[in-house]
């Protein structure tokens, strides 16, 4: 019964873990670009009292054994990298990719970051920059007497400055994407960093070589399924409460036990 209520506790913690991670998807439904994750268990090692297969006669053998539980841990929390819908702003440079591939973002400490959200702006000196002002990589700037940008399927940049008849082009938007994407690290602000289990980073142009499309125009939203998180949340709840349960049927026998002299 000692043993039922460290294992019952393991299924509390891991619960507690589940909620933490539906409580973040469904804090970020609305996040542009936002991918939704999920909380992967395994069960820990088993207490083996009799080892199956062992011999119970000369002639027999025992068929299954006896190997006891000793609960449950969190084995990882994955990102889900799912096409996200599709919201029309009509915003010149807002832009969505169409498949795979990521936006390249310069940080200030000079490493590339990596990220889904395509709502761009411009700052004072032209530049395509994100809602925190890190640069867009390779680096793009907008002439000051820009009237019109277009943003082609393939990343393709260009301008229609005043007095012109003839948009120009100014740069093009490469994309980058990863063997492993759930292996990319989050580091907040709708920004992934590579890792070792990623894979290295491959840059190319969209739509080429397996790499998505960009839509002018649009955002990505977030994948969240606010029907599916909710079910979720509740199966959690229902996991948790069970567990608890079980806690406090160890605790009762116990009490039982202690009272057998009495």
């Amino acid at each position: 019964m000692i043993r039922s209520l460290w294992i019952a506790a393991t299924g509390m913690a891991a619960q507690t873990l589940n909620i933490d991670v539906i409580a973040n998807n469904l804090a970020n439904v609305n996040t542009t670009g936002f991918k939704r994750s999920r909380a992967d268990f395994q069960d820990l090692l088993y207490e083996t009292l009799r080892q199956p297969g062992v011999a119970s006669s000369e002639e027999t053998q025992v068929p299954t054994g006896i190997q006891i539980g000793q609960g449950t841990r969190p084995a990882a929390v994955q990102k889900i990298f799912l096409q996200g819908d599709f919201q029309h702003t009509q915003n010149e440079l807002d832009i969505a990719i169409e498949g795979d591939g990521f936006f390249q973002i310069l940080q200030p400490n000079g490493e590339v970051a990596y990220s889904r959200a395509g709502a761009f702006k411009l700052d004072s000196e032209g530049r395509i920059v994100t809602s925190d002002g890190f640069l867009i990589e390779p680096e793009l700037s907008i002439p000051s007497d820009t009237i019109a940008v277009s943003i082609g399927t393939d990343g393709t940049v260009s301008v229609l400055q005043a007095g012109g008849t003839q948009p120009s082009e100014i740069g093009t938007i490469q994309l980058a994407r990863f063997i492993n994407p759930a292996g990319l690290k989050s580091i907040g602000r709708n920004l992934y960093l590579p890792t070792s289990a990623s894979g290295d980073t491959i840059t190319g142009t969209a739509g080429e070589n397996g790499f998505g499309t960009i839509a002018q125009g649009y955002l990505e939203m977030s994948n969240v399924s606010v029907i599916e998180e909710m079910v979720n949340m509740i199966i959690a709840q229902r996991a948790y409460e069970i567990n608890s349960k079980a806690i406090q049927t160890a605790d009762d026998m116990l009490q039982i036990a202690n009272n057998i002299k009495r």
